[in-house]
């Protein structure tokens, strides 16, 4: 597997290496800055990036969305020496989380986990996406999410708990939701198809969507109701 390590601190880059070396990984790139990261990134494929969380001039949650946006299939760890960061989104998704310094078992299992998801090929099957509320980050699977709204620079991403923003454009998310049933009912609207439980006319013909499990809804454009209409009507349901 090809590792790409960023980290800041050039003596963290040169640890996880060594470590990373005596379980047999020999194919690694290391860099201390995150935008020399992403350049070798776009001109090579890594299977594991190792992303330390804080860095100037761009953070790893930052970078995590960067490159999962170029390669939807790269496996993302976290490192940190701020145990605040420590959530159970991490553990339960497909992503790992370490604390600095990094022990040899936590690795293993990280390697392990990278492994066993490579093996029964659901890496590719599951695309991640990563949200930030204050100072918390959540790994969601595209079937958490209800809908997506516009604001400003960034992307509002609705799910069960509450809200959370991711630093894109509405038209990237569009692109990275492709061919997954979710549907941009409004220029800065997408819902997820499967989550809704009904849909009522409004003014204007635009549509109102309600959403199972939130009382939350979202309405259309009238362009965008009469596309989703037509899109309805060629599913089999």
């Amino acid at each position: 597997m090809k590792i790409l390590v960023v980290d800041d601190e050039i003596l963290a880059c040169n640890r996880l290496e060594r470590l990373l070396k005596e379980e047999g990984m020999d194919d690694i790139k290391t860099s201390c800055d995150p935008l020399e990261a992403l350049g070798l990134f776009m001109k090579d494929s890594f299977d594991i990036v190792f992303l330390d969380i804080s860095m100037p001039q761009m953070s790893g949650l930052e970078l995590a969305n960067k490159l999962l946006e170029i390669n939807p299939k790269c496996y993302i760890i976290f490192q940190t020496a701020y145990e605040e960061y420590a959530l159970e989104a991490f553990e339960q998704g497909g992503m790992d989380y370490l604390l600095k310094p990094i022990s040899t078992p936590k690795l293993q299992k990280a390697l392990e986990k990278v492994t066993n998801f490579t093996k029964s090929s659901t890496l590719s099957n599951n695309k991640k996406i990563i949200a930030k509320y204050g100072q918390k980050l959540y790994l969601l699977n595209l079937d958490d999410i209800y809908y997506l709204e516009a604001d400003l620079d960034e992307v509002i991403v609705r799910f069960s708990e509450g809200d959370g923003y991711v630093k894109r454009k509405i038209s990237d998310m569009e692109k990275l939701l492709e061919g997954r049933n979710f549907f941009r009912i409004h220029r800065s609207c997408i819902v997820n198809v499967d989550k809704i439980t009904s849909l009522e006319t409004v003014e204007q013909s635009k549509l109102r969507v309600s959403f199972n499990g939130i009382k939350n809804t979202v309405t259309s454009s009238k362009d965008g109701a009469k596309a989703f209409r037509e899109y309805l009507e060629n599913q089999s349901y």
